[in-house]
């Protein structure tokens, strides 16, 4: 059990780590093949805040733990809104001005339905998951178009400040961006493996596990980028972190996880775990479009949805004992 715990706060710390590393070597990688820092930011960065949990979700999945990558998955999303952007909307009220994000965020209602309607039924099976894929691939390209596009919006003046004061070697980046991704790999077996151990030395499910150890830990790239970005003043930057991160995690990682391993589902699934994230995802909705004022989540709608996740991780705790 000792052991198991401490694979578990290794592997966070070194996913955390080296999903940083790998974000920036992808990033410095990226400019030095010229491709245009709008989408470095947009894209490359974005993906990698979702790098963690994708990989944990592959590990998963294939050593037969489909609940613990659909939990993460699930949990993650929960964690994004009610968790991170709770605690930085109490630390700095944000703002919503891209209208890259407002486009975003009925994009991701719609994804967030969509899973839904393929969890209703109680498997994820390979169509299911070569759908989410190919919603995954569908959003990429979207996003790629609003950002060349929109380039003059403050969600792309803001991530390209982001990228263009960060400077790296061709070698240094190649390095980082091969070691990143191994070490990436490798503290994911490691942290599944301790998660996998704990959750049957304590009687409790993969899926529990999934909806609450490790999705939290899996989070952390993203709580770090909103917390500083929102101390910082780049508000967009902070939701538009949150939001790709949610469609990812949606597309791609239910989508790899169904890939690798198709799988039944409990009916917890879809009327606890994925309604709290529906309910969740329709107040950052109204949040940040606003009702009759400019989309803001100030400190009151923050503890909102801090409450929210307090909640749910609450009730999680008491069906246990």
């Amino acid at each position: 059990m000792l052991l198991a715990i401490t694979a578990i706060v290794a592997g966070f710390i070194l996913l955390v780590y080296s999903a940083g590393r790998f974000v920036d070597g992808a990033a410095a990688t990226a400019a030095h093949a010229g491709l245009p820092t709008i989408l470095i930011g947009m894209l490359i960065v974005g993906f990698g805040t979702s790098a963690p949990e994708m990989v944990v979700s592959a590990m998963a999945a294939s050593d037969g733990n489909p609940a613990l990558a659909l939990g993460n998955a699930l949990g993650s999303n929960i964690v994004n809104i009610g968790l991170i952007l709770g605690v930085t909307a109490l630390i700095a009220p944000i703002t919503v001005h891209s209208n890259i994000v407002r486009k975003e965020l009925p994009l991701l209602l719609a994804v967030v339905l969509l899973c839904g309607y393929l969890l209703y039924d109680g498997q994820l099976t390979t169509f299911d998951a070569t759908l989410l894929l190919g919603g995954f691939v569908s959003v990429v390209a979207w996003s790629i178009y609003s950002g060349l596009r929109h380039h003059n919006d403050p969600l792309a003046s803001d991530t390209e400040q982001g990228v263009t004061s960060q400077t790296m070697g061709l070698k240094s980046a190649l390095f980082w961006l091969v070691c990143g991704l191994v070490v990436l790999v490798l503290s994911s077996r490691i942290l599944v493996w301790g998660a996998v151990q704990v959750a049957s030395a304590l009687g409790v499910s993969d899926l529990v596990i999934g909806l609450t150890i490790v999705a939290l830990g899996t989070s952390l790239p993203e709580l770090a980028a909103s917390i500083i970005a929102a101390k910082k003043g780049e508000h967009d930057i902070a939701i538009g972190n949150v939001v790709g991160s949610n469609m990812f995690n949606i597309l791609a990682v239910i989508g790899i996880a169904g890939a690798i391993e198709p799988f039944g589902l409990g009916a917890d699934i879809f009327y606890r775990d994925w309604a709290v994230m529906l309910v969740l995802t329709l107040a950052l909705l109204i949040m940040a479009y606003g009702i009759g004022r400019q989309g803001r989540i100030n400190r009151t709608e923050g503890g909102l949805l801090l409450s929210g996740y307090l909640a749910y991780n609450g009730y999680l705790l008491w069906t246990l004992v």
